[in-house]
């Protein structure tokens, strides 16, 4: 898919890739957090998903989130369009007293595949540098092969280019949470995402079991926690 992105100022770059603040909002996140306060998991039409990145931003702004991360797999062409929206309605919109509106806070993100003790798992990449060198191999819009495989070098990768990962839905895969977020733990993954609702129930909520499962295990191994709709259909506030 050809992009015609105009370059948003370094401001707005510059907060994308705010790791700090990030792991500031991710140490605040509870069950209550997403969907309408935050959503770090969601797909636009650069991956499997139906939604125009610009048609995220102006849900994200009708439903009122504070901040959310674009997470297409193998491709950031969603968080640029997004990233390029963003910076456009903050030019055009205005107060009445003359000061902006506060958008939400758009981070950089990705969804990559990986091996992990054997298991295809997917690992989120959140405020990274997309131009970083070490992001080369997860941005060709395919999954990656042999040593870029392996959830290791996707992790090393993403903490390179500064950002933090995070296991995606943990309980998912065929392996066993325990074992795959003390793997994941091992290799260094800075979070979990926590709340998901694994039985796409409508409306959205957290699955109570495997949040209360995934959030020891976050507390055991110290990982951050995350929340997300992983949505692939045309709502923010649902999964399909």
């Amino acid at each position: 898919m050809t992009l015609n992105i105009t370059k948003p100022s370094t401001l707005t770059v510059s907060a994308a890739q705010n790791q700090q603040a990030l792991k500031k909002v991710f140490q605040k996140i509870n069950a209550n957090s997403c969907p309408l306060n935050y959503n770090f998991h969601m797909h636009s039409i650069f991956s499997d998903g139906q939604l125009k990145p610009e048609e995220i931003m102006t849900q994200a702004v009708g439903i009122g989130l504070q901040g959310l991360a674009i997470t297409d797999h193998h491709s950031v062409g969603g968080y640029q369009v997004a990233q390029q929206w963003l910076w456009r309605w903050q030019s055009q919109n205005h107060l009445a007293d003359g000061h902006r509106p506060n958008p939400p806070h758009l981070w950089t993100g990705i969804e990559i595949n990986s091996n992990l003790v054997g298991t295809e798992v997917h690992i989120l990449g959140y405020g990274f540098n997309p131009e970083h060198p070490s992001m080369v191999p997860y941005l060709t819009g395919e999954a990656p092969k042999g040593f870029d495989y392996q959830a290791k070098q996707v992790i090393s990768a993403i903490q390179t280019a500064g950002g933090l990962a995070v296991l995606a839905h943990p309980v998912r895969y065929r392996q066993s949470p325990d074992r795959l977020i003390r793997a994941a733990a091992k290799l260094g993954i800075d979070g979990v995402e926590t709340y998901y609702a694994y039985r796409n129930p409508d409306p959205w909520q957290p699955s109570q079991k495997q949040t209360k499962q995934v959030k020891e295990l976050a507390e055991e191994y110290n990982l951050l926690n995350t929340c997300g709709t992983d949505t692939h259909g045309n709502n923010l506030l649902l999964r399909l």
